[in-house]
């Protein structure tokens, strides 16, 4: 299931996996919210309400992975390191579903423009 991340004028594509979490995202697409940051992290909450997937459920993630966080039912983009990180690679504060992730990793990186309350919008591609 192909997406698009709008924000700041710029536009990236990822691919949100098989789980039941990524096709209720899908399925409430589009979503318009205000991004939060943390670290080399964005999130903000989403319509979309799911419990922890055993399956894709893990709290160390991967630079331009994309997951959902079930206690703040909000859709994370991972970047870089987060305030959680042990070491250079992306870490949540508790477990996230991971739901897909941006095509390319050189793209994760232009998340780096955004800041606490820009507008981002996802919707299917």
């Amino acid at each position: 299931m192909k997406i698009k991340i709008f924000f700041n004028k710029k536009e990236i594509e990822a691919d949100l996996n098989d789980s039941e979490t990524a096709k209720k995202i899908y399925n409430a697409l589009p979503i318009e919210a205000e991004a939060n940051t943390w670290g080399e992290e964005i999130y903000f909450e989403i319509p979309v309400r799911a419990e922890e997937e055993q399956a894709y459920s893990r709290q160390n993630v991967k630079v331009g992975e994309l997951a959902y966080w079930p206690q703040g039912n909000a859709f994370c983009i991972f970047f870089g390191r987060t305030p959680a990180s042990i070491n250079s690679e992306p870490r949540a504060i508790s477990n996230v579903n991971v739901v897909g992730a941006i095509l390319t990793k050189k793209d994760a990186e232009t998340f780096k423009s955004v800041k606490d309350g820009d507008k981002i919008k996802i919707e299917k591609a």
